[in-house]
Parts: structure tokens; C-alpha cells; sequence
């Protein structure tokens, strides 16, 4: 990266989730690094709106996932105002890369063998987990 004068990188592989991992940017040359999925370890996860206050000029951060940043505004809103017992949550997303396109068999899930494109497959999401790293009250 430094080679290319690359001082930012949006890291949206969804590989390198960690800090550790994530690091490897940095040693390249990069002098921050955005995760956009959420992070899988104590790397600081960060929604505008939400928690994006407490940034310190930490090199390297978490920008959660697209489902947090539709949820966790919303689910601040509601708690600073009346606050929250317990939720649920449902989303819908499109078919990802890690999704079969046509039926094929799957031995971690009998759903994940159906081909995404012809079928509604549930499936589970971090967000919720991720909602509660930036809204700990939570």
C-alpha cells in the first residue's frame, strides 16, 4: 500500500475481520483500516449516529455491518427515548457470495443446499450482536 500512496483501506472482503488480520493493511503501508463487517474480536465497532463519538484515532475500526447501520440508529432512538425490554428482529438481504446458486447439498444446513436465487432461505445474522457492541445498554 504505501508503494501507491494508499492511505485508507475499506477492508469489505469480510477475511479479515480482526485486528491481527487486519494489521497486515497497516504493515503494508496503510495508515487506517475500515472493516466493513463486524469485527470478531475487541476491535472497536463504530455506527454514525450511534456510538461514532467515542473514535479516539484508532487505526484500525469497524464499521459494523449494513444491517447494524439500518438497526442500531433506530434501536438507539427508541431506547434513549422509551427504552427496550427486549427485541427481535427480522431483515431480508440479498443473495451473498457465501450462498449457493443452484440447489447443491449442504452438510452444515439442509437450507443452505437450496439455490438462493429461487428460494427465501433463513438464515441467522450478526447484527443483533453487533448492535449490542455499539449500544451496550443493550
Amino acid at each position: 500500500w504505501a508503494g501507491m500512496g494508499v492511505e485508507v483501506v475499506a477492508e469489505a472482503t469480510g477475511i479479515f475481520l480482526t485486528e491481527s488480520t487486519a494489521r497486515k493493511h497497516i504493515l503494508a503501508g496503510a495508515k487506517k483500516v475500515i472493516l466493513t463487517g463486524p469485527s470478531q474480536d475487541h476491535t472497536p465497532m463504530f455506527v454514525m449516529g450511534v456510538n461514532h463519538k467515542s473514535y479516539n484515532g484508532e487505526d484500525i475500526i469497524s464499521n459494523a455491518s449494513c444491517t447494524t447501520n439500518c438497526l442500531a440508529p433506530l434501536a438507539k432512538v427508541i431506547n434513549d427515548q422509551f427504552g427496550i425490554i427486549e427485541a427481535l428482529m427480522t431483515t431480508i438481504h440479498a443473495m451473498t457470495a457465501t450462498q449457493k446458486t443452484v440447489d447443491s447439498p449442504s452438510y452444515k444446513d439442509w437450507r443452505s443446499g437450496r439455490g438462493a436465487s429461487q428460494n427465501i432461505i433463513p438464515s441467522s445474522t450478526g447484527a443483533a450482536k453487533a448492535v449490542s457492541k455499539v449500544i451496550p445498554q443493550l
